[in-house]
């Protein structure tokens, strides 16, 4: 018989999320483990064991793991410990990492800092050579002052090398030249280079993520190349493929070689299945709240696709304003993360004011609940103690939490400091990580021009259902949706997301002097450029579907806007990609103006191939389970009463479609739980969503 089944997995900050799915029966099984910082891949293999053994399968019937590498990546660059690496630009450009764009991201703030270069200044190089804008070569490099370079950065102990010369997006010779001679003289030294990485304009954020992708470059490959022989060793032969940070997965091979894709993967999963499933269910328009242990991520979904940004920025000195920290010029799913997760720690301030986050607990030592070491107060400390959580199911049983740690760690951090009970403090906590979470969230949908009351919430991770229905509230959004398997809807989202990867092209011209056909022929050599990685992949190029946008502007402005193009069966494309443009525009600020001329920046492709459809509304569900929903009751806090109430809780798995229950309530998964507050109203949906209705009682 040949293999059947998916194997997926995400590595968060506290929790690593495993998914197993059966291509023929439609079955998912599910588990969560610890993370393990220290030997990532020890969970993975706990957690398949697991799997494999609950179904009666051996590894070899395993056809295909997709993994999510997010926490690897970024805690390279946070915690500062990827490779030793070196630059190479060109002549008169070395200090580019420290001049930025010479702007400050808070106006006002005149003492705004930023994350040091990851690259000293002893170690960049620079190139005598010269490529004009227009990709004309002015200087050319000596091969000697390259292979000098090479020997110097060997013999510094360099490991990676970042290679950013002025202009190469527009021709990459120069930058190909020395990468060519740095694996004849220093092989061991991985050379990164901008017009793979990011060919595009704007130096400094070209350069950075080029640094950023050689600075991380050594250990993923290391990390990737030690999880498959790890797999290999109990027998699992399946391909390996890594999900992207723009929502779609990719060869292990090309993960290695860019491993910067790879880094807000985890994320990205989530919105995709959040898309997906809002689309079996009718909804056009969701919010995806994804909370778990060390962070919470919102993203909007709107007319069924999750949004895109083609910036994003990474390690900030300040972890809540944009342009902080390095900037990433690649496509990724645009979402917003703050530090408001389970483990998030809650303290009291000099101010004498509550705080919780961004400081996390992580796996290790973990909440106080935990009992492995951690003494601090935590998020789920304070679930736990207001009676939201079931200290003898959580993880369904395999974790037990100790409420009276629980207790102590938030008297000792907070209620002593604050004259407060400890119900009450813990109380506090809860509001105020809500309060954290729903504000950011506003910023992030008034960004994108919509209104959040016209949508839904779609809510998961591990710790997404407690707080989402008082998240919603303070948006204003009165539908609440919880799937199946909420804890690990990430890592099922690894199984949904397609075969993809993005080119594109620098291409400067006035919208009125476009020639449409220069611009055919450059996006007929992107696809074939595309179709070259898939290939790589064992993908058919006939298989294979493409979706081109171009970035347009108004001409003066330092900014562009993405516009949908297609040029099959078209007339005026001028007139046609001004009219998108405006659209767009007008969508994103209210506006557009006519009067001003709209430029070409970027020419993109999105090359994507489906992988095998996963039927998401059943995958949780095992039919032939039958069980009495109504588990008891438990005493819990609710701010609205202003005390504790005995409160029903219900078994998930086995509540009926159309069933319907008054709040307040609590619904318990494996890997989650529900909070139905007072006057919200559950009903469970025909594919067994739990549909929470918000009632409009104060937060």
């Amino acid at each position: 018989m040949k293999p059947r089944y998916r194997f997926s997995f995400d590595i968060g900050g506290t929790f690593t999320d495993l998914v197993l799915y059966d291509e023929m029966s439609g079955r998912l099984e599910v588990t969560k483990e610890l993370t393990n910082a220290a030997a990532p891949t020890k969970p993975i293999l706990e957690g398949l064991r697991a799997l494999l053994s609950s179904l009666g399968i051996q590894p070899g019937d395993i056809k295909e793991v997709v993994c999510g590498a997010t926490t690897l990546v970024t805690n390279l660059i946070i915690e500062r410990k990827g490779a030793k690496v070196g630059l190479v630009t060109t002549k008169g450009f070395r200090d580019i990492l420290e001049m930025r764009r010479e702007g400050r991201y808070d106006l006002y703030d005149l003492t705004a800092r930023f994350p040091s270069p990851l690259v000293p200044r002893s170690l960049r190089e620079e190139l005598a050579e010269r490529i004009a804008p227009d990709g004309t070569v002015l200087i050319k490099p000596r091969l000697s002052d390259v292979r000098s370079l090479a020997r110097r950065f060997k013999s510094a102990g360099v490991q990676s090398i970042a290679v950013c010369l002025l202009h190469s997006y527009r021709n990459p010779a120069h930058e190909k030249l020395v990468a060519k001679i740095f694996a004849a003289c220093a092989p061991e030294i991985c050379v990164s280079i901008s017009c793979e990485v990011a060919p595009e304009i704007r130096e400094f954020e070209r350069m950075s993520s080029t640094v950023l992708n050689a600075y991380v470059r050594p250990f993923v490959s290391q990390h990737l190349r030690r999880l498959q022989a790890d797999l290999r060793a109990i027998g699992l032969g399946a391909q390996i493929r890594i999900m992207q940070s723009n929502g779609g997965i990719i060869d292990a091979s090309e993960g290695e070689r860019v491993p910067i894709k790879l880094l807000e993967s985890g994320p990205a999963a989530g919105a995709i299945a959040t898309a997906r499933l809002a689309k079996d269910m009718g909804h056009q328009n969701v919010v995806s709240f994804d909370m778990g242990g060390t962070t919470a991520k919102t993203c909007l979904i709107s007319g069924g696709a999750p949004s895109v940004a083609f910036e994003f920025d990474t390690a900030r000195a300040d972890r809540f304003k944009k342009g902080s920290g390095f900037p990433v010029r690649l496509p990724v799913i645009d979402l917003i993360e703050i530090g408001a997760g389970g483990g998030s720690i809650a303290r009291v301030d000099r101010m004498g004011l509550l705080q919780v986050g961004p400081e996390s607990a992580g796996a290790n030592p973990g909440p106080a609940c935990y009992a492995l070491g951690g003494r601090q107060p935590t998020v789920t400390d304070a679930d736990l103690v207001l009676g939201y959580l079931n200290p003898d199911y959580f993880l369904g049983g395999r974790m037990r939490l100790d409420v009276d740690r629980a207790k102590a760690a938030i008297e000792a951090g907070v209620a002593t400091a604050l004259g407060m009970t400890v119900s009450e403090a813990a109380s506090g906590i809860f509001r105020v990580v809500n309060e954290s979470m729903a504000n950011s969230a506003k910023v992030h949908v008034a960004e994108k021009g919509k209104d959040p009351r016209n949508y839904v919430m779609l809510a998961f991770g591990g710790a997404g259902p407690v707080h989402a229905r008082e998240v919603a509230k303070r948006l204003g959004i009165r539908t609440v949706l919880v799937p199946l398997s909420a804890g690990v809807f990430s890592a099922l989202g690894l199984l949904l997301a397609p075969l993809s990867i993005d080119v594109n092209h620098t291409f400067f011209k006035p919208l009125a002097d476009m020639h449409w056909n220069e611009i055919r022929h450059a996006y007929e050599d992107m696809e074939r450029q595309a179709v070259g990685v898939l290939t790589i992949a064992g993908e058919r190029a006939k298989d294979v579907s493409f979706a081109r946008t171009l970035d347009v502007r108004y001409v003066g402005q330092g900014h562009e806007v993405n516009v949908p193009f297609e040029t099959a069966g078209t007339d005026n494309l001028t007139a046609q990609v001004r009219d998108r443009f405006y659209s767009v525009y007008a969508e994103l600020f209210g506006h557009h103006m006519t009067d001003v001329e709209a430029e070409v920046v970027t020419l993109r492709i999105k090359a994507s191939r489906a992988m095998p459809d996963v039927n998401v509304a059943g995958a949780a569900a095992r039919p032939s389970e039958r069980g009495n929903p109504h588990k008891g009751e438990r005493h819990a806090f609710f701010h609205e009463l202003g005390d504790y109430i005995d409160v029903p809780v219900f078994d998930h798995q086995f509540l009926a479609p159309e069933s319907r229950i008054e709040g307040p309530a609590i619904i318990e998964q494996r890997e989650s739980t529900t909070l139905v507050g007072p006057g919200d109203v559950l009903t469970i949906d025909k594919i067994r969503n739990l549909v929470i209705t918000v009632g409009a009682d104060g937060a």
